[in-house]
């Protein structure tokens, strides 16, 4: 299908008042300063160009999605398509829905936009479980993995509203982290996910008023996943993760999933833009080696380099307290001691 390209254009700004005049000298220094920083600027501008791809693209008025052979997009469990959202799961317990795409992806170099919006009756941590994005070799398989299967093969990026680690207080929910599975790693329900997450940040998404963004970007290897959900229409970072290898030919897809609490998980669109960039000859050669299982370089670096979060406020409670404890009976020990020693000098003075 044909692909959409977004273009910047400039103008330059004429200025209303007189100048005094240069000598001809320091102008034409000038002027050849301005059309070389312009040349700079311009190149800069036209490394990278976006083209939206509709066929891995999804956006109202959603037509078709869901039917046999109409569309690019098929729904599964309780999934269900209304005027202005595929919602994956409606406020109900125990519920789960996914959306996936039914073209396999053959991009090097792809971003996605992500219109979501998660709300719902319940209280803060009174609700749950939250929604992924993924892309991965695997599609339509329902699991404990915010409503996908578990060893999955690719990339998932995650939306957890709902703290599960119950001894850990220092993280605020709703939590977005990304992983990167190869068919053996599994994901740690109980922990939140952290063993494997490559890095995430906080996003209070829920119940707001105006529209919530998620940016996901894979290129030259790099991953990025940035939030837009303040209202400003400004991203904010999340992660930024290089030597992220995903193999081409995988699917795209978004999950959700309700257990004993619960919340409305509704999809706006999903907007995949092809990346077009310029690659050194170093870069292109790496590009044409064909990537088959999903890695990260040195992720176990990665992790020992990721900012330790902390003990828990019961944890840090217990440890000052009983080094409190220590030191008293250290103080109290030695005053026996001198008071001892100081009792028999006094005898033998005596």
């Amino acid at each position: 299908m044909a692909a959409v390209g977004r273009n910047c254009h400039f103008r330059e700004t004429k200025t209303p008042f007189r100048r005094k005049k240069m000598p001809f000298n320091l102008h034409w220094t000038l002027t050849v300063l301005i059309f070389i920083a312009s040349r700079c600027s311009a190149d800069e501008d036209h490394e990278m160009e976006e083209f939206l791809k509709r066929e891995y693209s999804l956006s109202k008025p959603y037509q078709g999605v869901g039917s046999l052979g109409s569309s690019h997009w098929e729904l599964m469990g309780d999934a269900m398509v209304t005027t202005d959202q595929v919602r994956l799961t409606p406020d109900k317990q125990s519920r789960q829905g996914a959306v996936w795409s039914r073209i396999p992806c053959h991009l090097n170099d792809w971003e996605m936009q992500v219109h979501f919006k998660i709300h719902g009756q319940g209280k803060k941590n009174l609700n749950g479980d939250g929604l992924a994005i993924w892309y991965t070799k695997e599609r339509m398989q329902k699991g404990p993995v915010f409503g996908h299967m578990d060893n999955f093969t690719g990339l998932g990026v995650f939306v957890d509203t709902y703290p599960n680690e119950e001894k850990q207080l220092e993280r605020i929910f709703p939590f977005v982290l990304a992983m990167v599975g190869n068919g053996t790693i599994s994901y740690d329900h109980e922990r939140d996910g952290r063993p494997t997450e490559l890095g995430g940040c906080n996003a209070m998404v829920r119940n707001l008023k105006h529209d919530t963004f998620l940016f996901i970007r894979y290129i030259r290897r790099r991953l990025t996943v940035m939030i837009d959900i303040d209202g400003q229409h400004e991203w904010r970072d999340c992660l930024d993760i290089p030597g992220v290898r995903l193999p081409k030919g995988y699917y795209f897809g978004a999950t959700a999933v309700t257990g004993d609490l619960s919340d409305n998980h509704d999809i706006i669109s999903l907007k995949l833009y092809q990346l077009t960039v310029l690659r050194s000859k170093q870069e292109e050669e790496e590009q044409e080696e064909e990537i088959t299982i999903p890695s990260v370089d040195n992720f176990e670096l990665l992790r020992l380099g990721q900012t330790d979060e902390g003990m828990s406020a019961v944890a840090i409670f217990f440890t000052v307290f009983f080094s409190i404890l220590g030191c008293i009976f250290l103080i109290v020990i030695g005053l026996v001691v001198y008071s001892h020693w100081h009792e028999s000098r006094r005898k033998r003075f005596y």
